[in-house]
């Protein structure tokens, strides 16, 4: 029996917006009424937890803290230690690659696809590709809206690609119609990637996003996914969603099977 995808949470006991990073970030906004963001956002956490469960995931929630680079590295660590990872490595210094949301894996393709260009570097890719020894496809951001690939770009198991072409050069659009077939590209638009929809979690024919627009809904479900969706209005005025949220921790075992999943 396969076994379940392994998703990382981390309790929203420390989430709220009181500085800008991004242009969805509005702390005024937020300030108005912290006690209930606040509650709403709490809620909002244990919907999504309570949809990846129904959707086949085994999560694993972790306390948060107030600082995150100090917090990922002990929990990686502890990961290590207790032998879910092999490994724990960092880029090199000044080589910037913000993790799993500019990194996206893409099973059919057996590829990464790295964003640049607004948080993370193009150099990240090699240094990518060189650890994991698969291809990496450098995607160049061009909006500072769509910050992260996982805001603008989603990859599926049935080999389809979500993508809000706005947010990508010239030459990114080029490079991802190079490799998928256009009969497997589905755009999102404008309203799609405003709702953070794009930013899902998908897990074999299941999918969990923030509330779906209905064209989006219509053309997945076509095409045999299961769409959830989940009210994430708090975590989306700090200019995340459902992917943004989640980390999944059980590729690496399934590499041991001959191929990355």
């Amino acid at each position: 029996m396969p076994r379940k995808p392994i998703l990382l949470m981390i309790d929203a006991g420390h989430f709220e917006v009181s500085y800008v990073i991004n242009p969805w970030m509005k702390p005024t906004a937020w300030s108005e009424n912290p006690v209930g963001h606040f509650r709403a956002a709490q809620a909002a956490s244990a919907a999504l937890e309570k949809a990846l469960a129904a959707a086949g995931a085994e999560v694993m929630r972790l306390p948060g803290a107030a600082g995150e680079e100090a917090l990922f590295l002990e929990i990686f660590d502890g990961f290590k230690t207790r032998g879910l990872f092999d490994t724990v490595a960092q880029f090199p210094e000044g080589c910037f690659q913000e993790g799993a949301g500019d990194c996206i894996w893409d099973a059919t393709r057996q590829r990464f696809w790295a964003g640049f260009g607004q948080r993370s570097v193009r150099e990240a890719a090699a240094v990518t590709a060189d650890f994991f020894g698969v291809p990496v496809t450098p995607l160049e951001l061009v909006s500072s809206r769509f910050y992260h690939l996982d805001t603008c770009f989603l990859s599926l198991s049935g080999g389809e690609i979500v993508y809000y072409p706005k947010a990508f050069s010239p030459e990114a659009l080029v490079a991802i119609r190079a490799a998928v077939a256009p009969e497997n590209l589905i755009e999102a638009d404008d309203e799609d990637a405003a709702g953070f929809c794009v930013n899902a979690v998908n897990m074999g024919r299941q999918i969990v996003m923030a509330q779906p627009k209905d064209g989006l809904r219509a053309r997945l479900v076509e095409r045999g996914y299961t769409v959830t969706g989940v009210d994430l209005s708090p975590f989306i005025m700090a200019g995340g969603g459902a992917y943004c949220m989640t980390l999944r921790l059980d590729r690496a075992r399934e590499a041991k099977r001959g191929r990355l999943a």
